[in-house]
Formats: structure tokens, C-alpha cells, sequence
């Protein structure tokens, strides 16, 4: 760590050499590994590994305070971005791939409601509340800014805590994944009408319509296409190759180009994501190669009696569905933690050094805790706390809408702060929040 300046100097000496950039930047990712791999110390106490890295970020990216400027150009450095997007993306076709389509239905009013609520309660707190209260004098605008900021949930990071302890097939998580793609629907929504208030002072009806059209239809459309065509796509790539390796492109691919489409539209690439794994069930893949492992113990298993060939092959039978997360499970070790990481690193702590501004963030942070919170009440009959809490985190969705605002010019310094903290405390309040709610449970 002492010595990455050393490299990215020497290689600025030599003339920015793409060979000693990319040096300098594997160093860089090597580090940023190993910081995230420290930062699982939090699983000692009983914490889950996302809310470490998301600290490691934080505290790596504002060594400069204290005159270390180490991790100043890793920060801003645009493959970096680009490889922490990607983890994310990963992470939720994960999420996908391990929900059930059939399961996520069961619970679709709920989690409709819920986003609805968790959506609507934070708008109409920061715009028509907290922002006119705590931040009087600006104009409407800056508080239809706040107020969408309030709107937004990082679902990455709640559907990383449900998977580090194993709760991903609980009613809770399904409804909180649910309501988190509703919500980003909205959110999206949301975010093109304020931005098309402050930057033409109104919007059509028109525009609402088309927009909402839009995200509803890649939504539906994309999982019905998806139902429609994965199960030609994997026999016909299995024509050409039986092994792992065109089963795991094919998956990964299938996952990056519904990402794509989703951008396209203008929703959030992990929504896409998120929207193929759940599609892709392991019948789809069946005329692939299993795992050498299961092909040796069904040959080995011939001779024994019906009862423990049953039972045996009932565990290879489900380890072999799972073959495809396991093949995925390397590439997200790698990427997810820098996208966790790097989340951490775009907080800026300065922020919290002036008292009026920390003042004023706290009573926006309390509108946005409420918001989501209260939206749990409609989740029907479960966990309705644990459903509230896990809507909580605001993430890099929240610094998204906080950036978009300030390049719009719609805030001023003091509330891009007022909005980054409540980001803050909201990212890293939540994940220990919510373990200690399933381990009372």
C-alpha cells in the first residue's frame, strides 16, 4: 500500500506507458482486494462482510485528510468504476439466479405496495416537510431534489446481507428484491420528471406516460421473453459445445445483455440483471455437461442398494442445479467486493466536519429511516421491521440522485452534503441493522 505512489509515479516518469499504467492499476486492484478480504474481520463480531467493505471504502478513500493521497487516483479512475458497476451486476444476477419466479409472484402485491409506500412517504417528507423546514428559502426545485434523493434504495447492498447469512428463500428477502425493482422503476420515474422540472420548468403528461410505459414493458416483456427463449438458446449452444465453459458464457451473457437493455431504456442495469437470473432455472441447462465431480460419483454409485443411491443421488442432483452459481461464485468473489469498496470510497467524510449541516442532514436522515421503515407495514404476514430496515439503504443510488442534482445546479453545496450523509449513515446503519433483526428471529 506504502509503495502504490512509488508505481503510479514512476510510471508517470516514464512516460505514461500504457504497460506501466496498467502495472500501476493491478497493483492498485491487488490492494483494493486485499483491504476488502481485511475487512471481513467484521465476521468476528458478527457482522456481515458488505458492511466492512463499504468502512474499508470509506476510510481508503479519505486517507487525504491525513495527507495520504494514495488512493486519490484509484478513486477516479474510470476501469475501476467500470469493473465495481460490473460487480454489481454480477451481484443481482446472483440474486436472480437463487430466487424463483414462482416464489417472487407469490409475494408481488406485497412487494408492489411496499415500494409504492417506501417510494410516495420519503418524496412527500423531503419535498413538502423536512426540506421546507430544516432548509427554508430555496426554491421548489431544490426540494423535489431532496425529496427524490429520499426515494431511492440501494438494493445491492440489503441482497448482500440476505446472502452472506443465508436468507435469501425467506418471504422477507423476496419481498424486499421485489419491491426494490418496483422501487427502481419509480425511482427512475420520479428522477426524469424532477430533472425535466429543473431543467424546463415542466413536464407533459405525455412524457410521465411514456416513461412509465417504458420500464413496465422492459420489465414484463424482458421476463416473459426471457421464459420464452433461454430454454432454445441453452440447446442450441449445447450443440456446439457441451462443456463449462459454454455454460458459463452463456449465462454470463444472457445476464449482461438483459443489463444492457435495461440501460438502454434507461433503467438501472441491475434491474435487467437481476430480471435474467431470475428467468434462467437449472432446467435450462440440462443439456450441458454436469460437474465432473457429479458425472464420477454417479458412475461409483452403481453398485450400492436403491435406498442410499436415492439418497445420494437426491444431494448430487442439487448440487448439480447449483452447478451454474458455483461457476459464477469466483468471477463475484472477485468483483463484488470492489464494488462495495469503491462505493465506500465515494463518500466524502468532510462533510460531517460542519455542525449546522450535520444538524440538518440528521433530521432529513430520520425522514428517510421513516419512510422506509413505515413501507414495511404493508408487507402482510411477516417481518414487517426486517422488510422496512432492508429498504433502508440509499447507497450509490442516493449519490446518484445527489450528483445529478448538483450538475443540474438545482442544489447548493450545503444540501449535496445534507443528502451525501443521510446516504452515509443510511448505507452503513442498515446491514448491521438487519443481521441483528434475523439473528433475534
Amino acid at each position: 500500500m506504502l509503495f502504490l505512489p512509488a508505481v503510479i509515479m514512476a510510471a508517470e516518469d516514464k512516460g505514461g506507458s500504457s504497460e506501466h499504467q496498467a502495472a500501476a492499476l493491478f497493483l492498485g486492484i491487488a490492494v483494493l482486494l486485499i483491504a476488502a478480504k481485511i475487512s471481513s474481520l467484521v465476521e468476528k463480531i458478527g457482522q456481515p462482510s458488505v458492511l466492512g467493505e463499504l468502512v474499508m471504502g470509506v476510510i481508503l478513500g479519505n486517507l487525504g485528510l491525513l495527507g495520504i493521497h494514495y488512493f486519490d487516483a484509484l478513486k477516479a479512475n474510470e476501469i475501476i468504476q467500470f469493473l465495481a458497476e460490473l460487480g454489481v451486476v454480477i451481484l443481482l444476477f446472483q440474486i436472480g439466479l437463487e430466487s424463483n419466479i414462482y416464489e417472487m409472484k407469490k409475494v408481488g402485491l406485497n412487494s408492489f405496495f411496499v415500494a409504492v409506500i417506501g417510494v410516495v412517504l420519503p418524496f412527500v417528507l423531503g419535498t413538502y416537510i423536512v426540506g421546507p423546514w430544516l432548509l427554508p428559502g430555496l426554491s421548489t426545485k431544490a426540494y423535489l431534489f431532496i425529496g427524490a434523493s429520499l426515494t431511492a434504495t440501494s438494493v445491492g447492498i440489503t441482497a448482500r446481507v440476505f446472502k452472506d447469512l443465508g436468507k435469501l428463500q425467506t418471504p422477507e428477502a423476496r419481498i424486499v428484491l421485489g419491491a426494490a425493482v418496483f422501487d427502481d422503476v419509480m425511482g427512475l420515474i420520479i428522477l426524469a420528471i424532477v430533472s425535466a422540472i429543473a431543467t424546463m420548468g415542466a413536464v407533459s403528461l405525455g412524457t410521465i406516460s411514456w416513461i412509465t410505459a417504458k420500464a413496465v414493458l422492459f420489465l414484463v416483456g424482458s421476463i416473459v421473453v426471457g421464459i420464452l427463449i433461454a430454454p432454445y438458446l441453452g440447446r442450441f449452444f449445447s450443440k456446439i459445445h457441451t462443456g463449462v465453459g459454454m455454460k458459463l458464457t452463456l449465462a454470463i451473457s444472457f445476464g449482461l445483455i438483459f443489463a444492457y437493455l435495461a440501460g438502454v431504456i434507461g433503467l438501472a442495469p441491475i434491474v435487467g440483471a437481476f430480471a435474467a437470473g431470475l428467468v434462467l432455472d437449472p432446467v435450462h441447462f440440462r443439456y450441458f455437461k454436469n460437474h465432473h465431480l457429479v458425472e464420477d460419483i454417479k458412475k461409483d454409485i452403481d453398485d450400492l442398494e436403491e435406498d442410499k443411491k436415492k439418497k445420494i443421488n437426491n444431494v448430487i442432483e442439487s448440487y448439480s442445479h447449483r452447478h451454474i452459481e458455483d461457476l459464477i461464485e469466483p468471477i463475484s468473489v472477485f468483483l463484488v467486493p470492489l464494488f462495495f469498496i469503491v462505493t465506500g470510497m465515494a463518500v466524502n467524510i468532510k462533510v460531517l466536519f460542519n455542525g449546522q449541516v450535520l444538524l440538518v442532514a440528521l433530521g432529513v436522515t430520520i425522514a428517510a429511516f421513516l419512510g422506509k421503515i413505515l413501507a414495511g407495514l404493508a408487507a402482510g404476514k411477516v417481518k414487517k421491521a426486517l422488510v422496512g430496515w432492508g429498504m433502508v439503504p440509499r447507497g450509490e443510488v442516493g449519490l446518484i440522485f445527489a450528483t445529478i442534482g448538483k450538475q443540474l445546479g438545482v442544489i447548493n453545496d450545503a444540501v449535496f452534503s445534507v443528502i451525501i450523509i443521510m446516504v452515509i449513515i443510511t448505507t452503513l446503519i442498515t446491514p448491521p441493522v438487519i443481521t441483528n433483526i434475523l439473528k433475534k428471529y
